[in-house]
């Protein structure tokens, strides 16, 4: 096994696809002493403290408007990726940057979401893991008032997705809440994760103004 690897092709691994993204790449990694100009492998041991001063100091990002914003506040330099996939702010995926963007303004809290299908809380509970409390709800399936009562209670969020598989019998549970409840209610005529949660996002912004 070799000792060590092609810095070029290491980069290309990581995103820094074009030339000058690895050009800055390595400026910065000379700049660290972990190579010198003109050469061209980088001992395996390197690796690792290679990529952490490349996390440290880059932003590699997709041309997408909200990921080049991202890079802006990120302190970083800000690095064009390629493939888009090395987007440290979408991973190449809307609903990735869109859950992203949620997640940083929310915090670590509590979301209760009513409708979607199994497919979509399987991608919701992937998107989100364990950076906040979830609570996804069948909008097929007869919710009691006490059942939405207790969701209300429990979360600091109820999506309703209008848009999804949501019955208005079961939606009509959390809509009819008292006044304090309703506060915490948003009812979501949107299609797709992404759009989902960016109208999430605008109505954390708007409370939080």
């Amino acid at each position: 096994m070799s000792a060590d690897v092609a810095i070029d092709d290491w980069l290309k691994g990581l995103g820094y696809g074009s030339s000058e993204a690895r050009s800055t790449a390595r400026v910065t990694l000379e700049a660290a002493g972990l190579t010198r100009q003109g050469k061209q492998r980088l001992s395996n041991e390197k690796l690792a403290r290679a990529r952490a001063v490349l996390s440290e100091q880059l932003y590699l990002h997709c041309q997408s408007a909200e990921c080049v914003q991202a890079a802006a506040h990120s302190g970083k330099l800000s690095v064009l990726c390629e493939p888009k996939p090395s987007c440290q702010s979408c991973g190449g995926s809307d609903n990735q940057r869109a859950a992203h963007d949620f997640v940083a303004a929310f915090g670590r809290r509590r979301l209760c979401i009513v409708g979607g299908s199994p497919s979509v809380w399987e991608e919701l509970e992937r998107l989100f893991g364990a950076q906040l409390e979830l609570r996804l709800v069948d909008g097929t399936q007869r919710r009691t008032v006490d059942h939405a009562k207790a969701d209300l209670e429990w979360a600091d969020l109820v999506l309703l997705w209008g848009a999804s598989e949501l019955h208005h019998k079961v939606s009509m549970q959390y809509t009819n809440a008292g006044p304090a409840q309703k506060k915490k209610v948003l009812h979501v005529t949107r299609r797709g994760i992404a759009q989902l949660l960016a109208a999430g996002l605008e109505y954390l912004r708007r409370h939080s103004a």
